[in-house]
């Protein structure tokens, strides 16, 4: 891609989703506006640090007293399922939020990851998304992220079933990963 920009505006459909097995697992960033759908990669770090953003624009949104936010304004769970085919259009390297008081939604911004040398020419995605459609977002995410591999509390890194070399556990790890 080369400068390419993508908008929906508004979002009929966004939603985030994992492919594969924890440790293996491929993670999406999809969004629709009637026909039209963009899917970007993501890494699973940017899918946390995505639904934390959320849920912090939504508690500032509210302690401001700008909008309340109703229950019955997310989608259905049945909603918030990825479409296949699943064909990225770019991975992403930045994200940012921004509340659009305007359209009374949240417009979602995402660049391509690209080198320092090709910044300019990097494609980007720009979704306007409604309050509820964000929190149901920022749940989902949160879901996908913890349904991965366990965390060592030791290291703070993942643990493979078999477990891991722990720098912290002085190569006695493996006691970690058994029930």
């Amino acid at each position: 891609m080369t400068g390419d920009v993508f908008e929906l505006n508004p979002v009929t459909h966004i939603t985030v989703g994992a492919v594969g097995q924890p440790g293996q697992r491929t993670f999406f960033l999809q969004a629709s506006q009637g026909y039209e759908t963009v899917c970007l990669k993501l890494e699973k770090e940017q899918v946390f640090a995505l639904a934390r953003a959320v849920e912090e624009i939504l508690q500032e949104l509210e302690q401001r007293e700008v909008r309340p936010l109703a229950d019955d304004e997310e989608p259905e769970q049945s909603e918030l399922a990825l479409r296949f085919p699943l064909e990225p259009i770019f991975v992403v390297g930045q994200m940012g939020l921004v509340f659009d008081q305007t359209s009374d939604r949240i417009v979602l911004v995402a660049q391509e990851l690209t080198s320092q040398e090709e910044a300019q020419d990097a494609a980007s995605a720009r979704f306007w998304v409604s309050l509820g459609q964000m929190r149901a977002l920022s749940r989902l995410a949160k879901e996908i992220v913890a349904s991965g591999r366990p965390i060592c509390p030791l290291c703070q890194r993942p643990m493979d079933p078999t477990g891991h070399f722990c720098p912290r556990g002085n190569g006695h790890s493996k006691a970690l990963a058994e029930p």
